[in-house]
């Protein structure tokens, strides 16, 4: 293996070590020397891959919300159009989601942070935020009109993920039967708030 190579297999394994992290811990606890103990390097090798601890924590900001994106919208174009949001609530406010800490949605563990104590990284928090609500908009399409005085599908979009994500921390504070209520509740409405049933409304008053 090559000196490059090398280079940048070690640097996706600090990147993959500080992605958990930060899942696990958050901004804080997303230590440069953890980190490196993670990935099973020495902490003097950091510099030689980013710039500062801001900067690794961006880049695994990105790294964990685009996983996110990718295992709530795979093959999510397979299912009925009309399906698709109930599909995703079910897949993030899952008791397996809720349980899978270090590998789940980084937003329980971080956005507190971000709004507090850690406001250098809520650039990329908008970004990443931004490109989760525009996918959510137009893999949840389903053809159907936005009724008059009815919200926007992006407006949708985003109420959406909020209680989703309000609903995952929630879920994961708590623990025990409450927060399997929890998950099941908010399901239950996001369920009956996004599921678009124009067709199936005209049919029954035309029968």
């Amino acid at each position: 293996m090559g000196r490059a190579e090398q280079k940048k297999q070690s640097h996706e394994t600090i990147l993959d070590a500080a992605t958990r992290l930060l899942r696990e811990r958050g901004v804080a606890g997303a230590r440069v020397a953890d980190v490196m103990a993670g990935a099973g390097l020495t902490v003097g090798g950091f510099y030689a891959h980013f710039e500062s601890k801001e900067a690794l924590v961006d880049a695994a900001l990105r790294r964990a919300a685009g996983h996110m994106r990718d295992r709530l919208l795979v093959r999510i174009e397979d299912k009925p159009a009309n399906d698709r949001a109930e599909v995703i609530l079910k897949r993030y406010l899952s008791a397996a989601h809720r349980d899978n800490r270090d590998g789940g949605c980084p937003l329980p563990s971080v956005v507190g942070e971000i709004g507090t104590t850690a406001p250098a990284h809520s650039p990329v928090l908008a970004e990443e935020m931004e490109r989760t609500f525009q996918e959510l908009e137009r893999r949840t399409a389903d053809g159907t009109s936005v009724k008059p005085g009815a919200p926007t599908r992006r407006a949708e979009a985003i109420a959406m993920f909020c209680m989703m994500y309000g609903g995952l921390t929630l879920a994961r504070a708590l623990g025990g039967d409450l927060s399997d209520e929890v998950l099941r509740a908010c399901r239950s409405v996001g369920r009956a708030l996004f599921r678009h049933d124009d067709g199936a409304e005209l049919a029954e008053k035309k029968s």
